[in-house]
C-alpha cells in the first residue's frame, strides 16, 4: 500500500473529487481525516471504517483559524504526526466581472485561498517537527487560462499555484513537498447540472473528448502524496484531458 500508516487530512472530502481522494487514500493504507461542513462526510467515514479502513469526520470550516489549529493539534497529539494535507475544499460564485458583487468575490477568496493558507499554516509546524510532509492543493486549469464568469475563482486557483511554489522554497529543507493539481471538467455534482447541449460542447472542446471522473484526479493526488513523488515539489499537475496543452 502506497500510504501505509500515513495520516492524511483531506478538506472538502465529503463528495466529488474530495470523496474520491478520501476513499483511495484509505484503500492505500492511510488514516484519513475528513474536514468538511457537508454532513455526508460522516457517512463517507463510516463506510470506509466498515470496509476495514480508517477514517474520521470533523465538521469544521477551513476559514475558522482557531478551530483548524485546535483540530490539527489534536490530530497530531493522537497520532504523533501529520503526514499529508490535501487542500481540496472550494466553492464557486460565478458572475461576469461587472455583475460580480463584493460578497461573491470575498466568499470565494475566503474559502479557496485563505482556507488553503490557514490549513497549511496550521499543518506546517507538525510536518517540520517530523521532517516529513506532503502538501497538495486544489488549483484548476482555470487558474492557468482563465474562464468566462470566474474572475474570483480563477484568481484563487492561480494564487494556490503561486503559494505552492512559495512553500516549496520555504519548507523544502524540512522534507516537505508542496504541489498543486489543476483538474479540468470533472464529473461532479456541479458538472452534472450543466445543460446537455452545453455539456456536449464542453466534451467536444477537450482533446480526449470526454470529462474526467473524480478518481482520475484522485490518482494524481495519490502520486503527489506518496513517497514515489519525494523529489517532486513546486509543480502544478494538470489533469484536464489536454485542454491546457
Amino acid at each position: 500500500m502506497r500510504l501505509k500508516d500515513k495520516v492524511a487530512i483531506v478538506t472538502g472530502g465529503s463528495r466529488g473529487i474530495g470523496q474520491a481522494v478520501v476513499e483511495l487514500f484509505a484503500k492505500e493504507g492511510a488514516t484519513v481525516i475528513i474536514i468538511d461542513l457537508l454532513p455526508q462526510g460522516s457517512a463517507v467515514a463510516a463506510q470506509i471504517n466498515a470496509n476495514g479502513g480508517k477514517a474520521e469526520f470533523h465538521s469544521v470550516s477551513v476559514t475558522d483559524k482557531t478551530a483548524i489549529e485546535a483540530l490539527f493539534a489534536e490530530i497530531n497529539s493522537r497520532y504523533g504526526k501529520l503526514d499529508i494535507l490535501i487542500n481540496n475544499a472550494g466553492i464557486t460564485r460565478d458572475r461576469t466581472l461587472e455583475k460580480m458583487s463584493e460578497d461573491e468575490w470575498d466568499a470565494v477568496i475566503e474559502v479557496n485561498l485563505k482556507g488553503v493558507f490557514i490549513c497549511t499554516q496550521a499543518a506546517a509546524p507538525y510536518m517540520k517537527a517530523n521532517t516529513y510532509g506532503r502538501i497538495v492543493s486544489a488549483a484548476s486549469n482555470v487558474g492557468l487560462r482563465g474562464n468566462f464568469g470566474q474572475t474570483n475563482y480563477a484568481a484563487t486557483k492561480a494564487g494556490v499555484i503561486a503559494m505552492s511554489k512559495t512553500w516549496t522554497m520555504e519548507l523544502g529543507k524540512y522534507g516537505i513537498t508542496a504541489n498543486a493539481i489543476a483538474p479540468g471538467f470533472t464529473m461532479t455534482d456541479m458538472v452534472k447540472k450543466i445543460p446537455e447541449e452545453h455539456f456536449a460542447a464542453i466534451k467536444a472542446s477537450i482533446p480526449l473528448k470526454t470529462v474526467a471522473d473524480p478518481i482520475d484526479i484522485a490518482y494524481g493526488y495519490l502520486y503527489l502524496a506518496s513517497d514515489e513523488a519525494r523529489f517532486v515539489s513546486g509543480i502544478c499537475l494538470t489533469i484536464d484531458g489536454g485542454t491546457s496543452r
